[in-house]
């Protein structure tokens, strides 16, 4: 199993980024019909891009964006002048 993000749509092509960092031009037509920028897709599969099997995991992205605001919070707190904005 691997995860995947959507990171753009340009026209009738979805560009798809895996956490190694490989990304994907993938046809929006072979994507799960609600997929739009920033969804976080579960793939199974040996090679990890049939993009035919690839489901919307709504439970991964909430923890990824759960985990970034979290970074983003620890980050402030190391703020010793105070002028960084978060």
């Amino acid at each position: 199993m691997s995860h995947y993000a959507v990171d753009r749509i340009e026209g009738k092509t979805a560009v798809v980024v895996g956490d190694d960092g490989q990304s994907f031009d993938v046809p929006r037509r072979q994507l799960p019909q609600d997929c739009r920028e920033g969804t976080v897709l579960r793939v199974e599969g040996s090679d990890g891009t049939d993009w035919s099997r690839a489901v919307i995991d709504d439970v991964e992205r909430r923890r990824r964006l759960d985990q970034a605001r979290e970074s983003l919070r620890r980050l402030g707190e190391t703020d010793p002048g105070g002028d960084v904005t978060l």
